[in-house]
């Protein structure tokens, strides 16, 4: 299945032809997360019901991390995501996997999120919904500011004037 690449909120959506080769978690300590002689990167899969804290430290040679939506109802993979990029520092591609569409691309992206595995027919509504908002009220993984804080920064900048 083909990946889309989100860039956060506004960013460009960019059609994503990678090759990972998929390991499993308990071999995640072995050498088989040392990378592929033909190029491919190293994906470990993890359950949507795992403590993404037990990766602490195991996630080194890892260059993504598969996480799993088995239904548009089931959301715990974007608390994964968010604690892989904010706790434990995990810089690498993480792949939303499953039940992934339009309606969930750009929060997807928000937590965390860096390539999304869709069919060809849902490619164009995840474009259309990174550029949907340009401005969020919280803070998330994406680094983009939120509302308020970019309100006080202009308020600061009026009363300098």
């Amino acid at each position: 299945m083909p990946f889309i690449r989100v860039g956060g909120p506004g960013g460009a959506c960019d059609r994503a032809e990678l090759a990972f080769r998929e390991v499993a978690l308990e071999e995640l300590d072995s050498s088989s997360a040392s990378p592929a002689p033909d190029g491919a990167g190293c994906a470990v899969s993890v359950r949507n019901d795992l403590d993404v804290h037990s990766l602490d430290g195991r996630l080194d040679g890892v260059d993504a991390v598969i996480l799993h939506f088995p239904a548009f109802t089931d959301g715990r993979a974007y608390s994964q995501a968010r604690v892989l990029r904010a706790q434990l520092g995990f810089r690498g591609d993480i792949i939303a996997r499953g039940d992934v569409g339009r309606d969930q691309a750009l929060f997807m992206a928000r937590a965390g999120f860096s390539l999304l595995e869709v069919d060809g027919a849902a490619a164009h509504g995840v474009s259309e919904a990174m550029n949907e908002f340009s401005s969020f009220y919280q803070a998330a993984s994406d680094g983009a500011d939120p509302v308020w804080r970019l309100r006080a920064t202009e308020g600061r900048g009026r009363a300098a004037a």
